[in-house]
């Protein structure tokens, strides 16, 4: 047994140092990354609570080199920003603008889900038009515009949410996103008719599975006719979606690919899927072990495994604008034969990977041309090198008919949280009190559901 303790002490190397908090009390505490073959662990130490340690990343791609291919993180996080995530707001050593802007619109919500890390449900007032009207002008007035992306709780229990995505035009937001899960899009025709004509771009829509014991288990009802309608409901009112499957292990990671094929045969009414590895807050009942943990690089593979290597890890590349072992996506064409042509290669030179510089709002402009509706898309940007087609108008028409966007986000907890990837979000969340706050930071819960930034629901009315 010693030998054996030896061996795999002498497997392990440390490959780089950062900061992390406390899973116990949210403490900042100085923390490593370790790599155990072509596993890597975020471990730390807090004088309280003691020895942590998470898997943050499962096999190939190699995370060194995969982490190569982004941006790096600055060497000095672990002792930069002393007051982070406490002091955000944004504070000035955040690296990044702001991409896509979260709103919560609402407490409340229809469903109980034990995954869900906004804890919605808690039936809270909603705040009024008047108000969020002030939100928006506020933001404008603050560095707008952004994309913004409508959240609760669940958004589509205010009957007034055509008007608030009416008056975040009026003030200048282009791109207006909605987050749900799709109840009321599937029950309610002149809802979405009324969405439509107000201007919502984009419905992100929970869809965790191709049956229902995958919702069942997660959501705790059957959904899988709901979600059908859902997408049908947006293609007849020419309403964008993206697909937004939460992956858990021994649940749902082996549909991955039938995700994959149930968006390609809806194309092109949906126009990407975004996976998001799970994440654990204040919900979870007991500390997440690693086999809870589902990491890119395993979706990645799992994607290429499922599809019969139509999808390749090769593929995927960092997302710009962001820590790269935060995101990954891929887009792709959909030829004739059904077979997947990446756009792939030169991304520097081409709309795929926008340049360091201007990365937020390149990153917003291309999300806003790829995950709106077919037809909306016209002034898509420059063809990729590797995108052959006869013309111009040909090439516009695969980007609205044959083109889908497949990419994830992995999330942060608390044992997972890395200093260094939330000072590169770009992905932000409107506090109650005017600040723009990391997602994650935002978020992030204790063990015992307490959050840094987010007010903590009445205990009563949680699900």
């Amino acid at each position: 047994m010693n030998n054996i303790n030896r061996q795999m002490a002498a497997a392990e190397r440390v490959i780089g140092t950062t900061a992390s908090l406390c899973p116990q009390c949210l403490r900042r505490i100085p923390a490593v990354l370790v790599a155990v073959g072509d596993d890597v662990y975020l471990e730390k130490s807090c004088p309280r609570h003691g020895r942590c340690r998470a898997i943050i990343w499962r096999g190939p791609p190699a995370y060194q080199s995969w982490a190569a291919a982004g941006q790096p993180p600055p060497a000095d996080v672990a002792t930069a920003g002393a007051d982070c995530p406490r002091g955000c707001g944004l504070c000035p050593g955040h690296r990044q603008q702001t991409c896509c802007l979260l709103l919560e619109v609402t407490g409340r919500c229809n469903l109980a889900c034990p995954v869900c890390f906004a804890a919605g449900g808690h039936g809270d007032d909603d705040p009024g038009l008047a108000t969020i009207e002030t939100w928006l002008e506020q933001l404008m007035a603050g560095g707008g515009p952004y994309n913004l992306l409508l959240s609760g709780g669940e958004p589509t229990l205010r009957d007034d949410l055509p008007a608030i995505i009416r008056r975040a035009h009026a003030r200048g937001f282009p791109f207006v996103q909605l987050n749900t899960n799709g109840l009321r899009l599937a029950a309610d025709d002149a809802y979405v008719r009324e969405l439509a004509a107000a201007g919502l771009s984009c419905v992100f829509l929970q869809f965790d599975g191709t049956d229902d014991a995958v919702y069942e288990k997660i959501r705790g009802r059957a959904l899988l006719a709901i979600k059908k309608a859902a997408i049908a409901r947006c293609a007849e009112h020419r309403i964008g979606v993206v697909l937004v499957p939460t992956i858990v292990p021994t649940i749902n990671d082996s549909h991955i690919g039938a995700i994959v094929r149930f968006a390609l045969a809806r194309m092109p009414a949906v126009r990407g899927v975004h996976f998001q590895p799970v994440s654990y807050f204040g919900r979870f009942p007991r500390p997440p072990a690693d086999a809870d943990r589902f990491t890119l690089p395993e979706l990645m593979t799992a994607l290429e495994r499922q599809t019969d290597g139509q999808i390749k890890t090769g593929d995927f590349r960092p997302s710009a604008g962001r820590h790269p072992c935060c995101s990954c996506h891929a887009n792709y064409l959909v030829a004739a034969d059904g077979a997947l042509k990446p756009w792939a290669g030169r991304e520097e030179n081409c709309c795929c990977k926008p340049p360091a510089a201007d990365g937020a709002a390149k990153a917003r402009t291309f999300v806003a041309k790829r995950w709106s509706a077919a037809g909306n898309s016209r002034n898509a940007a420059v063809p990729c090198p590797e995108v052959v087609t006869a013309s111009l108008d040909a090439f516009l028409d695969a980007i609205d008919n044959r083109a889908l966007t497949i990419s994830a986000m992995a999330f942060q907890d608390a044992d997972t949280v890395d200093l260094a990837r939330v000072r590169e979000c770009p992905l932000h969340v409107r506090h109650h009190d005017g600040r723009i706050i990391p997602f994650c930071a935002y978020y992030l819960t204790d063990r015992q559901g307490e959050s840094l930034h987010r007010p903590r629901p009445d205990p009563e009315r949680r699900p």
